[in-house]
């Protein structure tokens, strides 16, 4: 989805409202593609949010989308100081037009901006002595991860509330950045959500936004049948 589709559609909901969007929509859906819809939404994660550093390789960036996504979590951030975020659309599959994309350009400002939502941010660091299954996921948590190589640089880790590692037991000394996102974001997301006993946390108002949006997602043509319709 472009940009300036996603756009439209975003003015679009802000000018008719989520529930006129989604009534006028509704005959243009399968009964099974709404109960989908609705059951996705019941299940998204708003209180775990995964943090990248400088992903340069397109295939990991694309993978950590996909995972986000699928693990319902609902949005990705992306620190691009030194390195442009860039996905390969082919690997996402998708998934990216389903989340929340948030890009910053240096470390300290993006985990600053998370902290003052009441997130606890924590990096992941190899030298940590703390575990990924030892963070406290009573409040919402943010998993920040570093690049392919260099892992999270010194700006970031210092700025986080914290460090842990995800444990290893075998002799390689590291998971490829993709695989690292996927074990740590699907335990944290799991453990989320025992605490607070519900599959998923979004609130009334977002998730009426994110209905319309995904309704309007899965139209041809959506912004020109909203205009003859509800205009």
């Amino acid at each position: 989805m472009s940009g300036s589709h996603q756009d439209a559609i975003e003015r679009a909901i802000e000018k008719y409202g989520p529930e006129a969007i989604c009534e006028a929509l509704a005959s243009m859906l399968s009964v099974e593609r709404i109960a989908r819809i609705d059951s996705v939404l019941d299940a998204r994660l708003t209180s775990v949010i995964t943090v990248v550093e400088d992903t340069y390789d397109p295939h990991n960036a694309a993978a950590t989308i996909r995972t986000t996504e699928a693990l319902g979590l609902g949005e990705l951030h992306v620190i691009e100081a030194n390195e442009r975020f860039h996905a390969t659309a082919g690997i996402t599959r998708g998934s990216h037009k389903w989340i929340d994309l948030v890009r910053h350009a240096e470390p300290v400002a993006a985990i600053a901006s998370l902290q003052a939502r009441g997130f606890r941010v924590i990096a992941t660091s190899p030298a940590a002595t703390a575990s990924i299954d030892d963070i406290d996921v009573h409040t919402p948590i943010a998993i920040a991860f570093g690049n392919e190589h260099a892992g999270l640089t010194p700006q970031a880790i210092g700025a986080c509330d914290g460090a842990v590692r995800v444990p290893m037991y075998g002799f390689s000394e590291s998971f490829n950045l993709s695989v690292t996102v996927a074990l740590a974001m699907s335990r944290i997301a799991g453990r989320r959500r025992d605490v607070i006993g519900a599959v998923g946390d979004l609130p009334p108002d977002r998730r009426r936004h994110l209905r319309a949006r995904w309704f309007a997602l899965k139209v041809r043509g959506v912004i020109g049948v909203l205009e003859r319709r509800l205009s």
